[in-house]
């Protein structure tokens, strides 16, 4: 199976129908999960989008450490998502005041674990 490619949640309706999936939170974001939706099917020899959202509340600071927040989330999502993570399922991370202090490597760990105790990983990892 080819690599999956990173998409995005395109609206407000997707968003909500993740948030009522799943979830697992970590001290640097809450990785939420549920099912795609029945009327979406991949294409025939493409390789499988993987649908991902990312949202980061004003409680945690300004419009900067936001979008660092953000930032950060899609960069560990880019990294970890695409190999590792089941294309069935879409996903949303909600970034926490934490993000923006925390060490790049435990928050890429920390994605991994999520998934796995989601069980919403591909693949089983040692």
């Amino acid at each position: 199976m080819a690599a999956a490619r990173l998409g995005r949640l395109p609206n407000r309706r997707d968003f909500l129908r993740v948030q009522a999936g799943r979830r697992c939170a970590m001290p640097g974001f809450v990785l939420q999960i549920a099912p795609l939706p029945s009327d979406r099917t991949p294409a025939d020899g493409a390789p499988p989008l993987v649908r991902v959202g990312f949202t980061v509340s004003r409680k945690v600071g300004n419009a900067v450490a936001r979008n660092r927040v953000r930032r950060r989330l899609r960069e560990i999502a880019g990294m970890v998502i695409p190999g590792e993570a089941r294309p069935d399922l879409d996903y949303v991370l909600v970034g926490r005041q934490a993000a923006l202090a925390r060490d790049f490597a435990a928050m890429r760990l920390e994605l991994r674990e999520a998934l796995k105790r989601l069980k919403a990983l591909a693949v089983a990892t040692p």
